[in-house]
């Protein structure tokens, strides 16, 4: 069996369980001629045990307009501001606290994300997450 050329690769964040045809799902795949529909009842049913979070995907479109997806871990933002219960980050980070996480929420969502992060191992992933939470105004305890 030969293999399918790849048309075009698109990587997008959408709510799990709530992809619809509007954008930005209909904008990203309506010039690649895939059948949206499709990816949306697909990506949906794929996501709906992890409903309120956003989850990337990266979907890959073959040359005969047939597609595959694979679905990644929710952004390190977004799992930080669930653990610290806030909406948003601070203003001014550095400057001003927004909230403060716990060192077992930090080891919580390294481990959560260690598969999608360019990091050896749970270490380096935590440094990572301290990072993030860093640049949004958490402070870590």
């Amino acid at each position: 069996m030969a293999k399918k050329k790849v048309a075009a690769i698109v990587k997008i964040q959408i709510p799990a369980g709530k992809a619809s045809p509007a954008p930005p799902v209909g904008t990203a795949l309506g010039p690649h001629g895939v059948a949206i529909m499709d990816f949306v009842k697909a990506y949906n049913a794929a996501t709906e045990s992890q409903a309120g979070t956003i989850v990337p995907v990266d979907i890959t479109i073959y040359e005969d307009r047939s597609f595959d997806f694979v679905l990644k871990t929710p952004p390190t933002p977004v799992l930080l501001r669930q653990k610290a219960g806030i909406d948003k980050a601070a203003s001014a980070p550095g400057k001003e606290v927004a909230a403060t996480v716990t060192e077992a929420d930090v080891e919580e969502i390294a481990k959560i994300k260690l598969p999608d992060l360019n990091a050896y191992d749970l270490d380096a992933a935590k440094l990572q997450v301290r990072g993030t939470a860093r640049s949004m105004g958490i402070k870590v305890v």
